[in-house]
């Protein structure tokens, strides 16, 4: 067992998702906040603001919303709608396509944790964030 702390193994990880994130995205020139908003539309339309919400835990240090990952989506012609945004034909089919990709990712990450050892994982996580939320 490794005698680091917890704050590297979050930040190594998080870091090494992201990188593998990158390199599947790079195939449609899309950043990882234009992944989660493609995501996030796809099965559930809504409003930017709704959307900006939703995706809040996301965004790293400086950024406020969104806006300009929807307005990038939107010039390539993925994102549809003023009021409620969705994923135009195109947009759904870019998202798919990349969904395979990412799912592969995800199932490497995970290569020999059981369904246990995870849920278990995520469940500590959350303990140890509502601990330092309540205090």
């Amino acid at each position: 067992m490794s005698d680091l702390p917890i704050g590297y193994w979050l930040k190594h990880l998080d870091r090494l998702i992201e990188s593998d994130l990158d390199r599947v995205l790079a195939a449609e020139s899309l950043g990882r906040r234009q992944w989660q908003v493609l995501s996030s539309l796809r099965n559930d339309p809504t409003t930017l603001l709704q959307l900006g919400q939703r995706l809040l835990p996301f965004l790293e240090e400086g950024e406020s919303t969104v806006g300009p990952e929807v307005e990038a989506l939107r010039r390539r012609g993925w994102v549809s709608g003023l009021v409620s945004l969705e994923l135009t034909p195109e947009g759904e089919r870019v998202h798919d396509a990349l969904l395979e990709q990412v799912t592969q990712t995800r199932s490497r990450l995970t290569e020999g944790i059981s369904e246990q050892e995870y849920r278990a994982t995520i469940e500590v996580l959350e303990r140890m964030a509502a601990n330092l939320e309540q205090g």
